[in-house]
């Protein structure tokens, strides 16, 4: 067998793991759940994490900020890196691992939503910024891999795709998060 064809199997395993897991299917609903309730009071729904979880970040921000599946109004979404200047002022005058905490202080209120996006789920930084999203009043919703890292302690919402594999765990995270704002998007707007 191929690296190629190895490389889809894996990945339609993880997702196999998540369509075979009831409990999972609730958590996602969960966190569709939480984002729609902080949206329908004010609230804003702040992302975060490094590399390619950045990115993911990033995409779906813009997926509940701009439009998914139709247009409507914008959702209050953003990733908390997007500001480069930002991001390298503090992380070199405070250090990296505040550099989302820190920004979560200025921006963020109770009733708000961060999710945070981390393979391993043990990313400093967003360690750094769910302790300041419980202290504020702000809920949490993790993305990992299997074990949940320390993030999983933090989580008011755990979605921890059953995979060791970085890119596979990658793969997973954005399918539930297109999930994630497709039932965020039908909700608010039907």
């Amino acid at each position: 067998m191929s690296r190629i064809n190895q490389s889809i199997i894996d990945s339609i395993a993880a997702k196999q793991a998540i369509l075979d897991n009831p409990e999972f299917l609730q958590r996602i609903q969960a966190a569709a759940d939480l984002i729609v309730g902080s949206l329908r009071q004010g609230g804003k729904i702040h992302f975060c994490g490094n590399g390619g979880s950045a990115s993911d970040a990033q995409h779906l921000a813009a997926e509940l900020s701009g439009r998914f599946y139709f247009d409507r109004p914008p959702l209050n979404a953003e990733a908390l890196h997007c500001n480069t200047s930002y991001l390298t002022a503090v992380g070199n005058d405070y250090g990296y691992d505040v550099v989302f905490s820190r920004l979560l202080k200025g921006t963020a209120k109770a009733g708000d939503v961060v999710v945070g996006i981390s393979t391993s789920g043990n990313s400093k930084n967003i360690l750094k910024a769910f302790e300041t999203a419980k202290e504020m009043g702000v809920r949490i919703i993790a993305m990992t891999g299997e074990t949940g890292g320390l993030m999983k302690d933090f989580a008011d919402v755990l979605l921890n795709v059953p995979s060791t594999d970085t890119p596979r765990i990658q793969e997973s995270h954005i399918m539930l998060g297109h999930i994630v704002c497709e039932l965020v998007e039908t909700e608010m707007f039907g």
